[in-house]
């Protein structure tokens, strides 16, 4: 991974509030002594600086992919950072106090994506489950099915059986028992309804007729 070296240096700098800030003791790769080193963890990136002053960091750490374990070290307090592969470096550290160990590994185990994708992923699934429990059951709907009286189907609304036109209630009387879909049953409705547009209509006429006069 290329880093862009004054990018990197004013991000570690900057005014900005630290993740986690303060001193440990960094074990060397080669020279296997401890030193002691001001670290400043910013996102999934734990810069160290040589001391707190430094405006300049002398090393820095990308948290992606990594573990934090305590691990057995002559300092007290100590604890590694491993990835996974296996020519990639453990960095040994060590804290000044078992307070300061235990924010150390609790920030560094939560500074990856990795950790942040899991843990949007499970709020998520958790935000999911309470919208489910919020949401209100649909109430079921009752299939509505007319009686039939005499083999026709007899309609009612809130005051009653439907009426036709001229305050004839539509009932099973006004079908015979052959059945509502039998030619006898329509044509009486048919003939019902005709007799009643002629007179409408005569009446119409003749109201027609005496206005023109």
């Amino acid at each position: 991974m290329k880093l862009n070296e004054r990018s990197v240096a004013f991000y570690a700098t900057c005014d900005a509030p630290a993740d986690n800030a303060g001193f440990l003791y960094k074990k060397g790769e080669r020279n296997t002594a401890y030193h002691r080193r001001w670290f400043v963890l910013r996102g999934n990136m734990l810069f160290y600086f040589e001391d707190r002053e430094s405006r300049e960091p002398v090393g820095v750490v990308i948290l992606e992919g990594c573990t934090v374990e305590l691990c057995e070290s002559t300092e007290e307090f100590a604890f590694a950072i491993r990835f996974d592969c296996a020519k990639s470096r453990t960095y040994v550290l060590a804290a000044e106090s078992q307070a300061a160990m235990e924010s150390w590994v609790k920030a560094l185990s939560r500074a990856s994506f990795g950790y942040l994708r899991l843990l949007v992923r499970e709020l998520e699934k958790q935000l999911e489950e309470m919208q489910k429990d919020l949401l209100p059951e649909k109430p079921s709907v009752p299939i509505c099915i007319p009686a039939k009286e005499n083999g026709c189907a007899l309609w009612y609304n809130s005051e009653g059986p439907t009426s036709l036109p001229g305050g004839r209630a539509l009932s099973g009387n006004s079908c015979s028992s052959e059945g509502s879909g039998s030619p006898s049953c329509f044509s009486r409705l048919h003939d019902s309804y005709g007799r009643e547009v002629l007179e409408l209509r005569r009446a119409w006429l003749e109201g027609q007729k005496d206005g023109g006069l």
